[in-house]
């Protein structure tokens, strides 16, 4: 079994070199053979010579996007890419490269997967979780959301939407690459995430959820995230996939 971790990275180099530096200690030390893909998205800081000189020393590899492509393109180009590296029994994690997601937690969402699980999400929703550094504002609109999509779009273990923190057995997410194309990720921006996962609830797979620690009080520089566009997509990808459903 190999974890190939799936970073999308967007002027990142204050950061990055602490996640890594963390993923390489906590997966080598319970000996995981493990690859991690860096996608720097057209970085204007030094986030991409910062990633290709971890790439010269540990089992790493970079790819760089010519010019700024936002996340949903960044996630699609490094989930194909570790799909197309993967075996079925493999297991792919795709975390921010902010340094907001606790690398350690990783493990244990690896081991929720090999004990039966196909999707494994860190939630902010559950029992033991906390946030630190996150906006009132932010907190809440993310909460509106949860309820939106368990009221609208219920998934059987899943109270967490949104967070990009997450574990897939490769099997399944390369079923959907295989069905949809490039279009398994069919929205822009943050709500990609939402995207992926209500194409994963079409294909009756069994989802779990862990408790989150989320840091953004570790985060260097701000968010990267526009709160008015990320709240039209979010409803605007609710609706149509409504419409389509009731059709």
């Amino acid at each position: 079994m190999k974890v190939l971790v799936v970073l999308p990275a967007y002027n990142e180099e204050q950061a990055l070199p602490h996640l890594l530096d963390a993923l390489i200690e906590n997966l080598s030390e319970e000996q995981k053979d493990y690859s991690i893909i860096v996608v720097n998205d057209g970085s204007s800081d030094l986030t991409g010579k910062v990633a290709d000189s971890y790439a010269a020393r540990h089992p790493i590899s970079v790819l760089h996007n010519e010019s700024n492509k936002g996340l949903a393109e960044t996630m699609r180009r490094g989930l194909m890419e570790a799909v197309s590296r993967s075996g079925p029994k493999d297991i792919i994690v795709t975390m921010d490269a902010d340094n907001t997601h606790p690398a350690g937690l990783a493990l244990r969402m690896i081991r929720s997967i090999r004990e039966g699980n196909d999707v494994v999400i860190a939630s902010r929703y559950r029992e033991g979780s906390q946030v630190r550094g996150v906006s009132f504002v932010r907190r809440l609109l993310s909460r509106a959301a949860s309820l939106l999509f368990r009221v609208f779009f219920p998934i059987r273990g899943v109270r967490d939407y949104t967070c990009g923190y997450r574990a897939y057995r490769a099997e399944i997410t390369k079923s959907l690459i295989e069905q949809y194309g490039p279009e398994f990720i069919s929205e822009r921006g943050f709500s990609c995430m939402i995207d992926i996962l209500l194409r994963l609830r079409e294909r009756d797979a069994v989802f779990a959820e862990v408790p989150l620690v989320l840091r953004y009080d570790l985060k260097p520089g701000r968010t990267k995230m526009r709160v008015l566009p990320t709240i039209f997509d979010t409803l605007k990808l609710l609706i149509t996939r409504r419409l389509t459903k009731s059709k």
